[in-house]
């Protein structure tokens, strides 16, 4: 498992369908849906998705895996850091999401132990 290192981006999306038609059009990317609202991607080099949930003005959502994440929330606050989302459940395991001191906003994420 990496840990500390950006795993997966999330890209906010207004319309699920335009948006995977662009990206499959432009790049090729394949996508599988998790319901209306939210669909992954792969065969970007970087694993990611598309959520129509999340509205950050357009900007992408890096996200961050780790093995530890009570311990690096708890180190986010400590850098100065601010947590805009406590640790919440996910299909894929549990994130937070912070901000940094320029008002970038990052995810951290614990996936689920493998079966």
């Amino acid at each position: 498992m990496p840990d500390r290192q950006i795993v997966y981006l999330e890209l906010p999306a207004r319309e699920i369908a335009a948006l995977k038609a662009f990206y499959a059009g432009l790049f090729g990317w394949h996508f599988e849906d998790f319901g209306p609202d939210y669909a992954t991607f792969s065969g970007a080099g970087l694993e990611g998705g598309c959520n129509a949930h999340r509205d950050r003005s357009g900007a992408p959502l890096a996200i961050i895996e780790t093995a530890e994440i009570e311990a690096m929330e708890s180190k986010v606050l400590a850098v100065g850091g601010r947590i805009t989302a406590p640790i919440f459940a996910f299909p894929g395991g549990r994130r937070f999401h912070f901000t940094d001191p320029s008002g970038n906003e990052l995810a951290v994420m614990q996936p689920n132990p493998a079966p």
